[in-house]
Parts: structure tokens; sequence; C-alpha cells
């Protein structure tokens, strides 16, 4: 048995928990696991090994007298009340300075509420969002800190070690004050629900249209990996398409149910974007097609009633390259939002934030992974107060070259029956925010022709009502 402190500890020790403590012992730290539940204190025992490194109990005060001060522990639970009720479990056994990390999916105003209470104890808390899964874990995610600086500081150097690695640099970074961390690992799932709409769009268009056999489906998708759609998303679908089902002679994707879960991330995004007011068209469609797919027996019953046009003959090579064309240019619409929707959130709530840092840290380890980040990394770099991805002159070509076979892609879709509704909405997104005059003169003078809610005009400054005449 060890005589000396422990550097890490970690409360939850299931797939995610596990795997990061691991990964930290890996790196040179000795960790300290807690969990309820004994099979996987076991569990984690047994895979560690040495004792002196890693060791675990599910008693909370073993576990917290195990640790060197102050106190680094990390949590890896379910979001929710299961969170605050770990947190109570600790406080009688922590002293003054000790540090709680939340590395779960914790919705932000969560985190500034247990932020504030701990502090009044005299308990560090901050919220830093963990992205890579299970091998991320294990092997290298990307991370997400907020909260206090200070209090970072000594985590700091495990978090770097445990990191992915882009060329060498850790894809972590202290983001900013409160629940930057928590908030930015929420968008970033916001932008991963559309990105992953988008994949499988493409796929449904190249099956239908195209008549793409799964094999070729791999193919198309891994050599799009080696391209400009280098990502983790695309690389996963192009090995997706090429798992044999176990239980039948066929491929495992078209056994499985077109009926996509959510844990209520991309909802997060979706409604904060509204409530700042930021456009996030495609991340919300990504939201309300797993909304849709959800209702499975209603589609079945739509379906028997209504006519589908039938796919009209296609080439097959031009609709491959034009689906590349268009992913590209929904991937940046996709990371247009996100960012703009942080950099907003940033103001709002005080968080400080530098976006080229936060594509930075993306750009290896975590689920939106892609090539693409290191040129968003440079826009944001090269001009920091950037509005939007959209007036960066380094991205004007990459759209310009692109969003000529989006139009294409979503005419051919809307033409024959093939819903495409994520890349719809990048291309209206792009096409509505490009526009220097919109309809939208009409809504204002219906409403205030029915509400007196006023106006304002082109030609002078102030805010005007019309007695408008009704018959």
């Amino acid at each position: 048995m060890a005589t000396e402190k422990y550097d890490f500890g970690m409360v939850g020790l299931g797939v995610m928990g596990r795997n990061f403590i691991l990964n930290v012992v890996d790196n040179g730290f000795s960790a300290y696991g807690n969990d309820l539940d004994p099979e996987k204190v076991k569990a984690l025992i047994d895979e560690g090994g040495d004792l002196d490194k890693v060791n675990a109990s599910s008693d909370a005060k073993t576990f917290v007298d195990a640790l060197s001060t102050p106190r680094k522990i990390m949590l890896l639970v379910p979001a929710g009340k299961i969170v605050d009720a770990v947190i109570e479990s600790l406080i009688p056994l922590l002293d003054e300075g000790d540090i709680i990390i939340d590395g779960g999916n914790s919705f932000y105003t969560d985190t500034d509420r247990r932020e504030a209470y701990l502090k009044q104890k005299g308990i560090n808390f901050f919220g830093s969002g963990v992205s890579g899964g299970a091998k991320g874990a294990r092997k290298g995610p990307s991370i997400m800190p907020g909260g206090s600086r200070k209090a970072y500081q000594h985590v700091k150097p495990i978090f770097e070690a445990v990191a992915a690695k882009y060329k060498g640099e850790p894809c972590v970074t202290y983001l900013g004050p409160k629940s930057a961390g928590n908030y930015v690992k929420m968008v970033h799932n916001g932008i991963e629900y559309s990105m992953m709409q988008l994949t499988s769009e493409i796929y449904d268009l190249l099956k239908k249209a195209g008549k793409l056999t799964n094999e070729e489906l791999h193919q198309t998708y891994s050599k799009w990996n080696d391209g400009r759609l280098q990502s983790f998303l695309v690389e996963i679908t192009a090995d997706i398409f090429s798992q044999k089902d176990e239980l039948t002679d066929g491929d495992l994707v078209d056994m499985i149910l077109d009926k996509a879960k959510q844990k209520g991330t991309g909802k997060w995004t979706s409604q904060n974007a509204m409530d700042l007011g930021i456009p996030v068209p495609t991340i919300d469609i990504a939201v309300s097609m797993r909304q849709i797919s959800a209702l499975k027996s209603e589609r079945i019953k739509a379906d028997e009633l209504y006519d589908r046009p039938t796919p009209s003959p296609i080439d097959k090579e031009e609709l491959i390259e034009n689906c590349e064309q268009a992913l590209f240019f929904s991937f940046i619409m996709s990371y247009a939002q996100g960012m703009h929707q942080l950099s907003d959130a940033s103001v709002e709530y005080g968080y400080e934030l530098d976006l080229g840092e936060i594509a930075k840290i993306w750009r290896a380890g975590c689920i939106i992974r892609a090539a693409l980040l290191a040129d968003i990394t440079e826009a944001y770099q090269n001009e920091p107060e950037l509005e939007n991805l959209l007036l960066s002159n380094s991205f004007v070509g990459k759209v310009q070259s692109t969003v000529g076979a989006a139009r294409k892609v979503v005419a051919y879709g809307a033409a024959n029956g093939i819903p495409l509704p994520g890349l719809f909405n990048a291309l209206t997104y792009f096409d509505a925010y490009t526009s220097e005059r919109l309809p939208l003169n009409v809504i204002q003078a219906q409403r205030d022709y029915f509400g007196s809610h006023t106006y304002e005009r082109i030609d002078r400054e102030g805010i005007f009502h019309t007695e408008w005449e009704e018959d």
C-alpha cells in the first residue's frame, strides 16, 4: 500500500471515469478513485495494477483522506441531481482550498450555482467539459476548463499531460471564469449535432439518388477523410459502412433502427442561442430531426398516405463531387454558427472567451475535431474581434467555391423528395446572412399594423408608427 498521498481523485468509475484516471496514471501522476459500486472499484484496481499509482475505494472518507492537498477531485457522473448529491457528500470531508471539478455535461447555470455555493464554503469549483468519448478519455481528450484561474493552476499540469496533442500542443486551456468551460462544451455538442446530421443526410442522398453500395460509401467517405473533409465524424462514418452485422449476413448500418436519441446538450445550445438572439438554424434542425426520427410509427403511417417522387437519374461521380463540396460548405456554416454563439455568450456572461484558443483545443481529441479547425484557429488568431467566420477573408474563397454545389444538392433533394434539412438550413443561413436586404420590412409593417409595435425607417433616424387604413 502506498504511503504517499495521491495526486488526483476521481468520483465515478464508469467507462469514462475509469479511462480518464488510467490516462492520468499513464502520464506519471498517482490517482485514487471512488465509486459506490464495489465492482467498479475492483475493476479499476485490477486494471491499474500498481497500488502505489492507482487505487480506489467505495468509502468517501477513505478516498478523500488518500489525496494530497489541495485535493483535486474530478466528478464524472451523470449531469443533474447526482452531481449535487456527490458534492454534498464530499463537503464535510474537505478542507478550505480543495478543488472539485465537474467533468460531465452539466448545464452552465448549474455550474454557476454550484461555484457560488462552494465558494461560500471556501472550496474551489469549476466545470470542465471533456470530449472524445471513452477512447478519448483513455488516450487523450479535448478538455475545456473554466472557473477559478488560480484553482486551475493546481490541475493544469495533470490536464495538459492527459489531453490530446495536436502537433505537440495539448488540447486544453483555461477558457474563462464561472461556467465558461461547461458552456463551451455545450456549444461544442451543438456543433456536433449539426455535423452528425449533415453527414447522415449526405449518406441518404448518395444511397437513394446515387445508388451507392455500403462498400462504395465506405470508399467515398474514406477518400473524403484523406482530404479537406478530414474529421473524426467523417472517419468513423466511413468505418460504419464497412461493419458487418454479427446477427445476420448483412451490414450493421442497414439493421440499425432510424430513431436517434439525445441527452439534451444540442437542445440546450439551440434554446440558449434563441435567448441570446443568435441564429443557429443548422443546429436547431439537427435537434428537430432527432425529434422527428423518434416519431417512427407516425412516419410509417404518413409514408403510406403520401406519394414520393422517384429520384431522377443523376451522374454518380458528379453527385459524389457535389456532395463533397456541399458537406464542406455546410461544415463551415456549422462552425460559423457555433463560434458566433460563443462570441456573443462571452460578452453576455462575462466569459472573456478567446475563440482562437477554443478552435485550437478542438483540433484533436474531441468529437468535432477536423482539419478545418486549423484554418478556423488561424482566422481568429489573425482577427480576434471577428464577428462571424463568414466575415473572414480567409474563408470567402472556401465558401464561394463550394456554395454552388450546395445549391445543386439542395435543389435535387427538394425536387426528388429526399429530406436534406441540415444542408438546406446551412444554405439558407448563408443566403440570409450575406443578404444586404431581407423582407423583414414587411414583418415590421405587419407588427405595426396589428399591434402598433412601431418600426424604423431607412431614410431617417427615429421610431415611427402609422395609423394603417383598415376596411
